[in-house]
């Protein structure tokens, strides 16, 4: 019973800790991020580790990221982009802050 109860424990603190890594986040235009245009639209974000891993469907785009805790909450999620380029990502509903690699940007 006690064994039961401490795996079931060890699940929910499995799934809560993987949730907190993914994000929903929308393009409200086309942006560029590690090289790599993504159209406007509804994403899903995952942080593994210093790489952000950015879903629609079958595209798939990674980059290195730096995840900044900046100690206040933001009340919405906030893209900050450098022309079409995105810098920055700030979580809403937490305090985290994605850094996009400013040097790992593809050249053509």
């Amino acid at each position: 019973m006690v064994k039961n109860i401490l795996f079931g424990f060890a699940s929910l603190a499995l799934a809560v800790a993987s949730a907190a890594s993914s994000y929903n986040v929308t393009f409200y235009e086309p942006v560029m991020i590690n090289g790599s245009e993504l159209k406007a639209g509804d994403y899903k974000l995952e942080l593994n580790d210093k790489t952000a891993v950015i879903k629609q469907g079958k595209t798939v785009t990674e980059a290195p990221v730096k995840v900044e805790n900046d100690g206040q909450k933001y009340s919405r999620t906030a893209v900050r982009l450098n022309g079409m380029q995105v810098e920055e990502i700030r979580i809403g509903g937490t305090s985290t802050r994605i850094v996009f690699d400013k040097t790992s940007n593809a050249t053509n």
